[in-house]
């Protein structure tokens, strides 16, 4: 299905800011499928899993604020889950649907999870991509190294080294894969230098958390809907002891681990595109 961008304006503590959103409409009248990022990435990480899924479902993929395409917020402390949350809500209300299926990676799986743990949440299925209600402090503090950090680099190939390196951990992807994730994720400067695009002020309330696990549990407990939990088996954020968890407590998730893959699981490879596909039609 061919792809719209479309913009929303969103209201934040200290004003409007636009999200931009990639939207593929699927067939007349299929369900809304929302795919959601992670911390430094953007909508464009899921076109591989969009395009498939978009034979059966209306697919959305917005740039949460300070990524992508979309504003950056002008107080870095303002890049909090209640703004991303009413941002979801309005980007819901935007859709005109009553209803969605939700696909996270990392921050827009937390995202999901407490939108789904919420009541009279629109979110029927639940699809977590290497997260869950406990978050390890090993991951938070390797995350903590670069979020944040500006580099600039003077081509795209020099941007694309730096991608590889630094997201090894998503697993195996082709040359052509691995292009479209460093073209996503750049933005030029005036100087026609390469920077990556996200506002490095995400950073600020990232730093404030706790150098701890931070139990997010109750949340966890009060979803309801089905929902897929994937894990890359040498993941250091959701760690193989809290997934088990998370299939004996609140949803009853089921759990699909990926070898040889960290945090998280790109979802690009056709066993991952086909069990969220899967998940989602049954």
């Amino acid at each position: 299905m061919p792809m719209s961008t479309r913009r929303i304006s969103c209201l934040g503590p200290h004003g409007f800011h636009r999200m931009t959103y990639y939207d593929r409409a699927g067939p007349a009248g299929a369900p809304t499928v929302l795919c959601v990022h992670g911390l430094t990435r953007n909508g464009r990480d899921f076109d591989d899993l969009a395009q498939a899924l978009s034979a059966h479902f209306r697919v959305v993929c917005p740039d949460v604020v300070g990524r992508g395409k979309s504003d950056w917020l002008l107080h870095g402390e303002d890049y909090t889950y209640p703004l991303y949350l009413g941002d979801m809500a309005a980007l819901i209300a935007r859709l005109d649907v009553e209803e969605v299926l939700w696909v996270g990676t990392s921050m827009g799986g937390l995202i999901g999870m407490l939108m789904a743990a919420t009541p009279g949440s629109p979110v029927k299925k639940l699809v977590m991509n290497d997260i869950g209600p406990l978050l390890a402090k090993e991951g938070i503090a390797r995350i903590a190294e670069y979020v944040g950090k500006d580099p600039s680099f003077p081509n795209l190939e020099a941007l694309e080294a730096y991608i590889r390196a630094t997201s090894a951990s998503f697993g195996p992807l082709t040359d052509e894969q691995w292009r479209a994730m460093a073209t996503h994720a750049a933005r030029r400067e005036p100087d026609g230098t390469l920077c990556l695009a996200y506002d490095p002020k995400i950073a600020d309330a990232f730093h404030a958390l706790p150098k701890e696990d931070i139990d997010l549990w109750p949340q966890w407990d009060a979803i309801t809907c089905p929902t897929l939990v994937l894990r890359g088996a040498e993941s250091d954020l959701l760690r193989a002891a809290d997934a088990k968890t998370m299939t004996e407590r609140g949803p009853r998730a089921r759990l699909i681990e990926y070898p040889g893959i960290g945090h998280a699981p790109a979802l690009r490879a056709d066993d991952q595109i086909a069990a969220v596909r899967d998940f989602l039609l049954s």
